[in-house]
């Protein structure tokens, strides 16, 4: 049997080895809940975590972004040439390099009509029975343009296509396509201009003389004026038609230009007039009144002949001007801010301007276009 001594020993030994279990225990649970307070570390900054932040970005895989494709550019517009004008034949890579022009694709291609957006037709070219032309009805996304840059008097009317086309291709400032030779404006004042050495005092290129293309009025003027002053003719009613490397440097050599056009109309204004103006000769103009002339160039760059009563005192002034080189050079004011670019004038580039610019209209416009009655709008 157990003494009362032994069993007291044993219950003061269980009772002493439960404290010292419980004081470990406490121990234990209180350093592991208050870890931080028992051995402090530094806390971070909020900077810091940031930096971390970033670091941590840096080093894990970034997504790859997505890859995106260019959207595709919309094809050229296609321009057939069904006809060529005068069959005067050019490089279509020059509509590029004469006229920085690349807006839609030009063929001659007939093959490719039924995918053409455009049709180009020279007048001129169409035959009186309409055999020529393209197959009808036109298609109703195409455009039908007429191309004409002849004065109402030199224009033969053809039966049956009046309503065909749904575009107007003409020098007339109404048409869709009005094709001119502009002049440039500049706000900083252009280079001083030099005066080309001048060795002849009136001159005029021209070699159509037939009266049914309306040159009965500029020759009645021109027989008259001759009387008065003297005139250098060159072209084939003088018999000594000018080559093209000529053309500029002789016109350039005279103080004054005969801009007679053959026929007088509305905006009927060519050539003639830009010639002289990009040389720096002084043009002297017979066609459509002088407002109509200045809706196209400075009012003081040109002398009209309808500003004097007759031939005999248009020649009077001319004379004067000869002897007063400061009256003549106020006729060049006009280029501290404005210039005239020299025109093409090789035989076979007669029609590039105008076939070029239908280009650029068509690379630019595709809105519908109904057809109207062309000989209405042109002869009215």
């Amino acid at each position: 049997m157990i003494s009362k001594i032994q069993k007291f020993f044993m219950i003061v030994t269980c009772w002493l080895g439960g404290v010292f279990t419980c004081l470990v225990f406490f121990q234990y649970t209180s350093r592991s809940c208050s870890f931080d307070s028992i051995h402090p570390y530094p806390q971070q900054s909020y900077k810091s975590q940031i930096n971390s932040s970033a670091t941590r970005q840096q080093t894990s895989p970034r997504p790859e972004k997505p890859t995106t494709t260019a959207a595709p550019q919309p094809e050229k517009p296609i321009l057939l040439l069904w006809i060529w004008p005068e069959n005067y034949r050019f490089d279509f890579g020059d509509c590029k390099r004469f006229y920085n022009i690349d807006g839609c694709q030009l063929t001659d291609d007939r093959n490719l009509y039924d995918q053409a957006d455009a049709v180009l037709i020279f007048h001129k070219a169409i035959s009186w029975d309409m055999s020529n032309l393209p197959p009808s009805p036109r298609p109703p996304f195409q455009k039908w343009i007429w191309f004409h840059v002849e004065s109402p008097t030199n224009t033969p009317r053809v039966a049956g296509i009046e309503n065909l086309f749904n575009l107007t291709l003409s020098y007339r400032r109404d048409a869709d396509i009005s094709v001119r030779y502009p002049l440039t404006v500049s706000k900083a004042p252009n280079p001083e201009f030099v005066m080309p050495k001048k060795d002849k005092l009136v001159c005029w290129f021209v070699s159509n003389t037939a009266p049914h293309t309306g040159t009965g009025t500029r020759m009645k003027f021109y027989e008259e004026f001759k009387k008065y002053i003297k005139v250098d003719v060159f072209g084939m009613m003088a018999g000594n038609r000018l080559n093209e490397q000529d053309y500029y440097p002789t016109m350039a050599s005279c103080k004054f230009y005969l801009s007679f056009e053959n026929s007088i109309h509305r905006d009927y204004i060519t050539e003639k007039l830009n010639g002289p103006l990009s040389v720096g000769t002084v043009p002297v103009v017979l066609g459509p009144p002088r407002q109509n002339y200045e809706e196209f160039a400075p009012g003081d760059s040109f002398i009209h002949v309808n500003d004097f009563p007759n031939a005999s005192v248009l020649a009077d002034y001319l004379i004067r001007l000869d002897k007063d080189e400061e009256a003549y050079r106020r006729y060049f004011d006009w280029r501290k801010h404005v210039t005239a670019t020299p025109h093409l004038i090789e035989r076979l580039q007669e029609f590039i301007i105008y076939i070029c610019h239908a280009c650029e209209y068509i690379g630019r416009h595709r809105e519908y276009k109904a057809a109207h009655d062309i000989y209405k709008w042109y002869f009215s």
